[in-house]
């Protein structure tokens, strides 16, 4: 804590309203600062990792286009999803990925992990960066969501996002942490 900081929120108790495969909903009984007691939201993402894949000559990224039935609206993504209850984040991120994007790598290195809206949702993303990726033999992984999987140039990436064909924030983090690190080397 900083020497300026207030006091902390302190924290009752906690009632559930709804608890799903992907998500918790409830409320925390809680003591503001200025010691009035709230009722306040919560929303609890489980835990998700993505890859951040990028060629051996680190020109291409790869990607996958899905669509998100909520938003109505396709967009390129990085290969991820949910860790598993008893998985770590690294394990779970290649397991999407061969999942996903039928591809495999030796190893990911940790490139953030960031909490989507810290107000009232709890839910980590950890974004992992993959080299040396091979290719699976087998069938293409397609699934109801996903329309197809791509090698994309990481130059077009800014116009993608312009453009909005890369909008879930995943990705938009992840791809941009990327590029800004590219740019310091």
């Amino acid at each position: 804590m900083v020497e300026n900081d207030p006091e902390p929120v302190r924290v009752f108790r906690e009632r559930a309203f709804y608890e799903g495969p992907e998500l918790w909903l409830g409320q925390r009984d809680v003591e503001l600062p200025d010691r009035e007691r709230i009722w306040w939201d919560v929303v609890r993402l489980y835990r998700s990792a993505s890859v951040v894949l990028v060629d051996d000559s680190k020109a291409r990224v790869l990607l996958v286009r899905r669509h998100r039935f909520l938003q109505q609206r396709w967009g390129w993504e990085l290969p991820g999803g949910l860790v598993d209850k008893d998985e770590r984040p690294r394990e779970a991120a290649m397991r999407e990925l061969e999942d996903q994007a039928g591809h495999r790598v030796e190893d990911l290195e940790k490139l953030l992990s960031f909490e989507p809206e810290p107000r009232s949702v709890v839910g980590e993303h950890t974004i992992f960066i993959g080299r040396g990726a091979q290719r699976i033999d087998g069938d293409d992984p397609l699934t109801w969501d996903i329309g197809r999987v791509e090698w994309v140039p990481l130059e077009s990436v800014p116009g993608l996002i312009s453009s909005g064909e890369v909008w879930a924030s995943a990705t938009l983090i992840g791809l941009l942490r990327f590029l800004a690190l590219e740019r310091q080397t």
